[in-house]
């Protein structure tokens, strides 16, 4: 049973101060805003250092771009961070393309994103 159209599907997993959210689904301009509610519901509870693992995020459009922006400027205004980990070629390839490359935080694996906080 796969999950339903337009969710996004968010774990939430705590190490230290760090808090990853493990996202799978489709990022669309349907999921997007129930996404960026939950994301900025942690970040309005006090946790400042996030990480966005997205290997199990198969499809990003330019809403989920603006969720990603969003949520980058708002911690860089707490003087937190964020960073995209596990990201897959397909999306990699969206965020290339459009420069978010250069505006977002990426690594490779988990465990490179945990050693940049």
């Amino acid at each position: 049973m796969g999950i339903g159209e337009g969710v996004v599907e968010v774990k939430e997993e705590k190490k230290g101060d760090i808090l990853i959210l493990r996202m799978r689904g489709r990022l669309d301009a349907v999921s997007s805003p129930a996404t960026e509610k939950k994301v900025f519901e942690c970040i309005n509870s006090g946790q400042s250092k996030l990480i966005l693992d997205f290997s199990g995020i198969s499809y990003l459009s330019s809403a989920g771009m603006r969720m990603l922006l969003s949520t980058t400027k708002k911690l860089k205004s707490l003087s937190g961070r964020l960073v995209v980990s596990s990201v897959n070629p397909n999306v990699m390839d969206v965020l290339k393309m459009s420069g978010f490359d250069h505006v977002l935080d990426l690594s490779p694996t988990e465990d490179e994103a945990l050693r940049k906080f």
